[in-house]
């Protein structure tokens, strides 16, 4: 073979090879973008959820951040604005209990209901304890009449009828009685300071659980929560009452400041436990959509319901209130 012979084979060897070689390296790049497109539809890539990761956190900072604006602005406003805060929590909580009834088979009444969700925390302001009794009594002598003059009604909807508003805004009315205790910026505080112990305690239990988390404390209720979150929640919630014992609020000791942060912190999470049983029996995630992040407004209050009250007897116990 002549040597232009030899030439020309090599060089059309060599392209046969450069030809394969981009073959491969095509075949490559549509393998990858396949590989891709299919993390892509399923929202697996890491930009995905970088952004969606960010978009959520904003989300929920923004409607969390005017949220906690608002009970800021009517709690240091004046106890008047508190207790229609109140009143507008409790109509919006027992609303969204009463829309997980119904999806559980329940037809409660809900104009009675309702009816009593928003008078509790006004009838707290007003008259104190003894109208709250009242408002109980008549909660259920309405309840008995429509039961009795109602023939597709059953005892099941009565009960859920009774229990809503006593669940989601009875327990709002200790806030507004806490709030009485000192009409200027010490009531205010106190207030807060209980609602900030139960925030600190969420945020607390989620940033510990969701680093160290190990060992479940419901798995069949909320598998998110471990003892690990648990733990750390309750070094959050004695930690905002030690803070309020240190600056002198309400003449709050530091004894009594541990006691109020180890057992509103525990309220707090059986009573977020005790909403989290209710969407579950339901196949629900949230109660709501009202707070974007969060779910409805009695999930981000599941907490303070339990929380509140607790809070309400042990410094009446305490001597504070």
């Amino acid at each position: 073979m002549s040597s232009a012979s030899k030439r020309d084979a090599n060089k059309a060897t060599s392209e046969d090879r450069e030809s394969i070689g981009i073959d491969r390296h095509i075949d490559n790049l549509e393998n990858r973008r396949e590989a891709k497109e299919e993390a892509r539809s399923a929202g697996r890539l890491k930009g995905q959820l970088a952004r969606g990761w960010t978009e959520k956190f904003l989300t929920r900072t923004t409607s969390g951040a005017i949220y906690a604006i608002l009970v800021l602005v009517c709690l240091y406003l004046s106890p008047q604005t508190t207790a229609l805060l109140m009143a507008a929590m409790g109509w919006l909580c027992c609303s969204e209990f009463f829309r997980i009834a119904r999806m559980g088979g329940r037809m409660p009444n809900e104009v009675v209901g309702l009816t009593a969700a928003v008078l509790f925390p006004l009838a707290g302001y007003f008259h104190g304890q003894s109208a709250l009794i009242i408002v109980v009594f008549a909660l259920l002598v309405a309840c008995a009449c429509w039961y009795v003059s109602t023939p597709r009604a059953n005892i099941g909807d009565v009960a859920i009828t009774a229990f809503g508003p006593m669940y989601t805004s009875l327990p709002f009315s200790s806030l507004v009685l806490i709030r009485l205790v000192d009409p200027g910026i010490e009531g205010a505080t106190l207030t807060f300071g209980i609602m900030a112990s139960v925030w600190i305690n969420d945020a607390f239990a989620y940033a510990v659980g969701s680093r160290f988390g190990v060992h479940k404390l419901a798995p069949r209720i909320s598998p998110h929560k471990s003892w690990e979150g648990f733990y750390g929640g309750m070094v959050g919630s004695v930690l905002v009452w030690v803070i309020m014992a240190a600056i002198g609020v309400a003449q709050i000791d530091y004894l009594l400041a541990v006691i109020c942060g180890l057992l509103v912190g525990f309220a707090g999470v059986v009573g977020d436990l005790f909403e989290s049983r209710l969407k579950r029996g339901v196949g629900v995630k949230d109660s709501g959509n009202l707070m974007p992040g969060h779910g409805g407004l009695l999930d981000r209050s599941d907490s303070l319901l339990f929380g509140s009250m607790t809070a309400y007897f042990l410094l009446l116990l305490g001597g504070i209130l």
